[in-house]
């Protein structure tokens, strides 16, 4: 199989970017008054504008002949039915299944799983009722008030950003907490003020033998081992698990476990039973709002042709800042504090996917991957790092993210939170010349020499890359919908640099290592396998703690 830099989409590109680093992108507005009718497009609920990105018509035509030539449909439609193109692990990437409102029938191994995916969801919607209508009751027959939800990674971001952009319609039935952290600070914190009686857990882990959940669990029941019998285990612990054995051998019920399958990655399980504490917080229905939003993605990435589809033309933008401009880092930044979590959560799924150095025949990847991703809300990051993001020697591209309608109206509050919003890309793509500068401080009286004096310093050379992401409002459906989009972002950048996005074997490594490592932190013996480095801080570790 070749590489993807032999095909000529890629060389047309490379030629392309030469060119491009040398244009400004205010000049490409000025040369054109339709830019953002030709660089944007929407689906319902979502206007998608990426005229702010360093591209030209012919840059773009190419980009999608890239698509073409890379054979995105063609992979798109193998995930979609099921074949197992995560390969190295020899499984199918079926996600989206599990939000598949049509019912139609989706096949693994010539086995349809809608209806193992339609029973988990009635088990995940019984107990739900059950759980918020207080006729699931502990073990001294009252209703559970709190929810700890302890996993980590893919069974613990995802819930929890959606709870936490999701809580304004949350009717306090329940109070959900998360435990993700082995530091037993988090714990320890977590569980101070709540009642045993009335406190659910939801252990989350695919084997049941995730170190960092096990530990949390473990403490867990101790803890409450301390106010409840070893039998009322039943009643307060339920897992998101495919191993019933272990999850026997922690006292919960067969009936009280939750699956999912082999197909499904972690961090792309939200949408399964891993998104109970989702359902326990808001109910079930706003549950399920938010597989339909992200099914309306899927309808919309399986359709829409490759110029207007969303998904793809995220995935292509990475792919042209990262592997053509050099931009190797790229921010993401939503303008609703119900979206905080968000950098966090497309952190894993990005980087964990596609994080990758060798094409899908194992030869090194001649061609940067995947950019660093990282970022925070707005306004707090306007405060924080906006600095380097406009005056810096780095370019990073950025995802502005807001939404029309606030989930909360106050005053003039979200008028000057899209004030900001609109400004910044406005200013990053932009900029601030040598004349502007001048000619406004001299209407401020300032003398010549004083001028001098600071221009260099004022000077905002602008041509900052940027997408903006206008929701309709942040509810279940949109939160849906966004998730799905970066899913597919995510997805077709794996097929258009070549690499496998569904295994995380850099994860194994440093899993297995830890292993090794805690066995010999209750032994005696000094002569550690390790180098030098590694060897005196276990000793450093041991001999003070």
């Amino acid at each position: 199989m070749s590489c993807r830099s032999d095909l000529s989409s890629w060389q047309a590109l490379e030629q392309s970017a030469t060119k491009l680093k040398q244009q400004q992108l205010k000049t490409l507005f000025a040369k054109d008054t339709s830019r953002f009718a030709k660089f944007s497009c929407q689906m319902p609920g979502v206007l998608f504008d990426y005229s702010k990105q360093l591209i030209d018509e012919e840059s773009f035509s190419q980009l999608i002949a890239l698509a073409e030539q890379a054979d995105i449909a063609a992979w798109r439609d193998k995930m979609f039915s099921g074949e197992k193109i995560n390969f190295t692990e020899n499984r199918a990437v079926l996600h989206v299944a599990l939000r598949n409102r049509s019912n139609s029938a989706i096949f693994v191994d010539d086995n349809d799983v809608m209806p193992l995916v339609n029973r988990e969801l009635d088990k995940l919607k019984s107990f739900t009722q059950k759980v918020r209508s207080g006729e699931w009751v502990g073990h001294t027959g009252k209703p559970v008030k709190n929810v700890v939800a302890i996993g980590v990674g893919g069974s613990n971001l995802g819930p929890q950003m959606v709870t936490e952009a999701l809580s304004n319609y949350a009717d306090n039935t329940l109070n959900v907490h998360y435990v993700s952290n082995v530091d037993g600070v988090q714990l320890a914190t977590v569980l101070d003020g709540l009642q045993a009686e009335t406190t659910l857990f939801v252990v989350s882990s695919k084997t049941f033998t995730t170190s960092e959940t096990m530990t949390n669990a473990r403490s867990a029941v101790k803890w409450f081992l301390e106010y409840a019998p070893q039998d009322a285990i039943a009643k307060h612990f339920v897992a998101v698990s495919t191993n019933l054995e272990k999850t026997r051998e922690f006292g919960i019920a067969d009936d009280n476990v939750f699956t999912m399958w082999d197909w499904v990655g972690g961090r792309f399980s939200l949408w399964s039973a891993i998104g109970l504490p989702i359902a326990l917080y808001l109910g079930f229905d706003k549950f399920v709002e938010v597989l339909e939003g992200a099914f309306e993605v899927d309808e919309h990435f399986k359709a829409a042709s490759f110029e207007n589809n969303i998904p793809l033309i995220m995935a292509l933008l990475s792919v042209w800042n990262t592997s053509f401009l050099g931009h190797t880092a790229q921010a993401i930044l939503p303008y609703d504090q119900a979206l905080h979590m968000l950098p966090a959560y497309l952190q894993q799924g990005e980087m964990e996917s596609n994080g990758k150095h060798v094409t899908f025949t194992g030869e090194p990847v001649p061609y940067t991957t995947v950019p660093l991703i990282w970022g925070m809300t707005g306004i707090n990051g306007q405060h924080a790092f906006y600095q380097y993001l406009h005056q810096g020697n780095n370019i990073v591209p950025a995802d502005f993210i807001a939404s029309v309608k606030p989930q909360v109206v106050m005053d003039k509050h979200h008028d000057i939170l899209l004030s900001n919003f609109f400004a910044q890309t406005e200013a990053m793509m932009s900029g601030v010349d040598e004349l502007q500068i001048r000619a406004d401080l001299t209407a401020k009286g300032k003398t010549s020499t004083q001028i001098d004096a600071v221009i260099a310093h004022k000077i905002h050379q602008g041509n900052r890359p940027t997408t903006s992401i206008l929701l309709d409002t942040v509810d279940a459906k949109a939160v849906g919908r966004l998730i799905a989009m970066y899913e597919h972002k995510i997805f077709c950048q794996g097929i258009l640099l070549q690499i496998c996005s569904f295994d995380q074997w850099g994860v194994e490594l440093g899993k297995g290592l830890a292993s090794a490592i805690e066995a010999e932190l209750t032994q005696n013996d000094v002569n550690y396998p390790h180098d030098s480095s590694t060897a005196g801080l276990i000793s450093y570790y041991k001999n003070n703690r």
